[in-house]
């Protein structure tokens, strides 16, 4: 299944696609990092995955079908931080006026569904751990915009579908923001656009580099 395309003609002319040297430079170090990060921390993946089974006694891994470049459906893994009912108790904080975010995405500073160990996980980026196998596989990237859920891009308009241009990604020039947590859906989306518009591997390594300093250093809004 892939979502209904737009007229990209306009947009392509003045954002042109990068080359093939940049994108075959791009798929040799997301595999290069990702194996490497495999074979020296895989160990660390599966006693995570085992602490969070203890907890609960549910699978640790969390699938979830998101939508990558072009409108494709891909899977999407991590360690799962959240209830089993998660998806039931969403639709009900919802209901209750408690999404704290505008725009197609949910959000909540205190979410009633995350677990304690949860908690942690996400402080200490446990949970993304996973999506390190999804990029392996060449599902996701290293760098690129977060890759959204189906019923968040059905109600994209034809701009924000932009976004959808290139590979998703683990992070983005909104992932290294400070603020980030206090931006509006607009102001994210302009940021993914702006990486769409202006991606190489400079601002590649850029954004790397920043986002290894936020994981270490930056825990706004945790």
């Amino acid at each position: 299944m892939e979502y209904s395309q737009f007229d990209k003609t306009e947009y392509r002319e003045v954002h042109p696609k990068n080359g093939l040297i940049y994108r075959f430079i791009k798929r040799f170090f997301d595999i290069l990092l990702s194996l490497t990060f495999l074979l020296l921390l895989g160990w660390l993946i599966l006693i995570l995955m085992f602490i969070k089974f203890c907890e609960d006694g549910h699978n640790p891994i969390y699938t979830s079908i998101r939508v990558g470049k072009n409108g494709k459906l891909i899977k999407f893994h991590k360690i799962r931080t959240m209830k089993p009912n998660a998806e039931e108790l969403k639709q009900e904080l919802i209901d209750q006026g408690l999404n704290e975010a505008d725009g197609p995405v949910f959000k909540m500073k205190n979410d009633p569904r995350i677990t304690k160990v949860g908690k942690v996980y996400r402080k200490l980026c446990f949970d993304e751990f996973p999506q390190v196998w999804d990029i392996l596989v060449g599902r996701i990237s290293i760098i690129g915009p977060r890759s959204p859920l189906p019923k968040e891009v059905e109600k994209y308009n034809e701009y924000q579908k932009h976004k959808l241009d290139v590979k998703g990604g683990l992070l983005c020039y909104w992932q290294v923001q400070k603020n980030r947590h206090d931006m509006s859906f607009d102001d994210w989306v302009e940021l993914d656009i702006k990486y769409v518009e202006t991606r190489s591997l400079w601002v590649d390594f850029k954004i790397l580099v920043r986002g290894f300093f936020s994981v270490l250093f930056d825990h706004t809004g945790e």
